[in-house]
């Protein structure tokens, strides 16, 4: 088994039609992804089952806890059918209506409640910006806008709408379907696009529970109202994207680097893996090396303190999706020697909990003894993430005999996962942390380690000892 490599931060690939077979998935997981997102906006249900199949395969090969993403849709604004790709020019008039009932000369817009939200001076922008409405005025389901940014537009663009409050729910009926297939297939975590309070993450997660799967949650933060509720839904969510694409184009782009940074910040102080997405290295699509700026904006995110980096077109589309994985890989690999450790005490007035607390002592003394690595045992993973949030030098070793708990730790800086009997005590869960380590090589006879857990075994959340041990 492949467990560790000397880099911390992890990455997650998209699957797609350039990543659609087994040996190209297989070979992707070889070059060190540890987890694959199937984005639920492409792609019939067929498709998304047979590359979770494979996933489930490459996994079962490897020994190795492969996470599985399922990326909802959401409430995306899109154009309707349009008969054929149209220009549109500077200063020309253009009407918007529900698309079920559009003339031929009209833009169709779903879903229909979308016009109705509509009111003079708001900004329509279609396909990511490039192309840019403003509404003039809105009668009778139709609103007239004027271009003021010209471009081609098609059928099924999508549509952004900055600083409208859309009468949309958070999950549509797709999303609906395709969380069905998600926890059909045992996907690992749901994300949630366009969320706009912790109330939609909340809805679901019981949606999850109701259906009695493990799946975890993943806010992804890429509207104004998500930034105006931030540390609430970081609190809701288990992890967390920061979606710089649709983001940049609901507040500009400008923003985006400054919003990236808060939105990193935040999640690391609630002990939340976060992942920064869109672009990393967008020249890849059809270029075999990327551009100085990319290898710098990967580097800048890992200095920011993001727990993995997501690969989109790169490997979903892309022409050379392995050497985007080994390019990031290398640039992380090269960066993360220089990331300080995020030590700090309690602000005044904040209350601590006692695996907070813990998980600062056991960092603390590894750094203090040059422990060759910090032990987890961990029953909901929690240890792991609290040490994870610190960025210790030494190695995080995550040991739980819950699989779908080491798999969710795929994302968690730092931290490798491993599979470890049930234990009837605490004594033989230590005993056997080291050895588990032990045998697949990251610790060796003689090495320091410190071993944080809980004297209550398979109990959550009851993180109250930390121990320094010497490998026999």
């Amino acid at each position: 088994m492949k467990a560790f490599s000397a880099r911390r931060t992890k990455i997650v690939a998209t699957l797609g039609p350039a990543s659609s077979s087994l040996e190209v998935i297989r070979a992707l997981a070889e070059a060190g992804v540890d987890a694959f997102r199937l984005n639920f906006s492409y792609g019939e249900h067929a498709e998304h089952e047979r590359l979770a199949g494979f996933v489930h395969e490459v996994r079962a090969e490897t020994d190795r806890p492969l996470a599985l993403i399922g990326d909802l849709q959401g409430p995306k604004i899109r154009l309707g059918e349009v008969d054929s790709p149209r220009m549109l020019e500077v200063g020309e008039r253009v009407v918007l209506v529900a698309e079920e009932k559009a003339s031929a000369d009209e833009l169709p817009l779903a879903p229909a409640a979308t016009v109705d939200a509509l009111g003079p001076g708001h900004e329509v922008l279609i396909d990511d910006g490039s192309v840019r409405l403003r509404v003039e005025s809105v009668s009778r389901d139709r609103a007239v806008c004027a271009v003021v940014e010209g471009g081609e537009i098609d059928s099924h663009k999508g549509v952004n709408l900055p600083g409208v409050p859309l009468p949309i729910p958070s999950l549509t009926e797709k999303d609906l379907s395709d969380l069905e297939l998600a926890l059909e297939l045992e996907f690992d975590f749901v994300a949630l696009s366009f969320v706009r309070a912790a109330a939609d993450v909340v809805a679901l997660r019981e949606l999850i529970a109701n259906r009695r799967s493990n799946a975890a949650v993943i806010a992804k933060i890429e509207m104004p109202q998500a930034i105006e509720a931030l540390e609430e839904i970081v609190a809701a969510a288990d992890a967390v994207i920061v979606a710089r694409g649709d983001l940049g184009v609901e507040v500009g782009q400008v923003a985006v680097p400054l919003l990236q940074k808060r939105i990193i910040a935040a999640s690391l102080d609630q002990a939340r893996p976060v992942i920064t997405a869109t672009q990393m290295l967008e020249s890849m699509v059809s270029s075999p090396e990327p551009t100085r700026a990319e290898m710098s904006d990967i580097a800048n995110a890992i200095l920011d303190g993001s727990s993995a980096l997501l690969l989109s077109a790169e490997t979903a589309i892309g022409a050379h999706p392995l050497e985007a994985v080994r390019f990031m890989s290398e640039i992380a690999r090269a960066v993360e020697p220089s990331l300080g450790y995020r030590h700090r005490l309690p602000r005044p007035g904040e209350q601590a909990a006692i695996g907070q607390a813990m998980s600062n002592a056991a960092c603390d003394v590894a750094e203090l003894l040059q422990a060759k690595a910090i032990l987890a045992p961990t029953f909901s993973g929690r240890t792991s993430a609290a040490l994870a949030r610190l960025r210790p030098q030494r190695p995080i070793i995550a040991l739980s005999h819950n699989r779908y708990i080491l798999r969710r730790l795929a994302l968690e800086w730092g931290v490798i996962p491993l599979e470890i009997p049930s234990c009837p005590n605490v004594d033989t869960l230590w005993r056997r942390s080291i050895e588990v380590a032990r045998s697949h090589g990251l610790v060796a006879r003689g090495d320091r380690v410190v071993i944080t857990g809980g004297t209550a075994v398979n109990v959550a959340d009851s993180t109250n000892v930390i121990k320094v041990e010497e490998v026999l």
